[in-house]
C-alpha cells in the first residue's frame, strides 16, 4: 500500500501470539540471559513467582504476527524507528492479542513518507502488557 493511500486512524487487527516456554527460554539464553528469564528457582523468589519472558521476545512474538498482515507490501522501503514500553510481565503460555493503529503520517519527500504505527498488546486477562510505536518509510505513488 502506498503512503498516499494510508489513512490516519486505520486499525489493523493482529492474530494472537502464544508465548511458548521453549521459545521463550531459547530467546533468553541467546539474547537476555538473566536469571529472571532462565532460572526457575531464582524466579520463584521474585515478586513474579515464575519466569518472565524477555520483553523484546514478547514484542517480537507480536511483531511476527503483525508482519503476516503485510499492510505495506512492496511499498515498504525501510523501518525507521521503534519504541517499546512494557507495563506487565509476560509469562509462558500467555496469549497476546494486539492491534496496530496508524497514528501519524509525515510527508518526507516526493518519493516517500513516514507512517507511524502504534501497537498495543494485551494478555489473555485483558491487561495491557506492552506498547510499541514504530515508524516505517513507505513509497509514494509516482507522479507522471
Amino acid at each position: 500500500m502506498y503512503f498516499d493511500d494510508i489513512k490516519l486512524g486505520v486499525t489493523i487487527e493482529i492474530a494472537p501470539a502464544k508465548i511458548e516456554k521453549d521459545k521463550m527460554l531459547d530467546f533468553a539464553y541467546s539474547y537476555d540471559n538473566i536469571p529472571l528469564h532462565t532460572d526457575e528457582e531464582y524466579a520463584s523468589k521474585t515478586p513474579f513467582k515464575k519466569l518472565i519472558a524477555p520483553g523484546v521476545m514478547s514484542f517480537m512474538a507480536v511483531w511476527a504476527e503483525y508482519l503476516k498482515v503485510d499492510i505495506f507490501g512492496e511499498e515498504l522501503l525501510a523501518g525507521k524507528s521503534t519504541k517499546i514500553e512494557w507495563f506487565k510481565p509476560v509469562f509462558a503460555d500467555d496469549i497476546l492479542t494486539s492491534k496496530a493503529v496508524v497514528t501519524k503520517l509525515t510527508e518526507r519527500n516526493a518519493k516517500n513518507g513516514i507512517v507511524e504505527l502504534s501497537i498495543s498488546a494485551y494478555n489473555q486477562n485483558g491487561e495491557l502488557v506492552l506498547t510499541d510505536i514504530t515508524e516505517a518509510i513507505v513509497k509514494k505513488k509516482t507522479k507522471d
